[in-house]
């Protein structure tokens, strides 16, 4: 049996416009669009690929994690050369840094939806 990630998706309640928040922070392309899901890619590359979904209700975790509230259940790392760069561009981009920031060479930021994802340097 052969076992391959296909995609990681994230529920939202505009798939489009998150899409287009993760494609200009990746570089990545864009195979497939509808009103309900958006599949992107790296260049080159069929999978894994990053996808989005419809979620209407979709509610933001808490960050950082405490009992009673909605709590992450995944998220995104992405590995940079110039973390205070990246996390720059990225807040240009409509991304959010989040105050708490548990190591030195991760920054923990917020897509412009909620989601929690991070930007490290290698060997971090």
């Amino acid at each position: 049996m052969t076992v391959m990630l296909g995609a990681f998706v994230l529920g939202t309640p505009d798939p489009p416009a998150l899409a287009d928040f993760y494609r200009a922070l990746l570089g990545w392309e864009e195979v497939e669009r509808e009103p309900w899901w958006v599949r992107l890619r790296a260049p080159e590359q069929e999978r894994p690929g990053l996808s989005f979904q419809l979620e209407a209700d979709h509610t933001p975790p808490v960050w950082p994690q405490r009992p009673g509230a909605q709590q992450m259940q995944a998220h995104v790392d992405l590995q940079v050369d110039d973390l205070d760069g990246e996390t720059e561009r990225a807040c240009a981009l409509g991304a959010t840094l989040e105050e708490f920031q548990p190591q030195k060479a991760v920054r923990v930021l917020r897509d412009p939806h909620g989601h929690l994802f991070c930007l490290f340097l290698p060997g971090a």
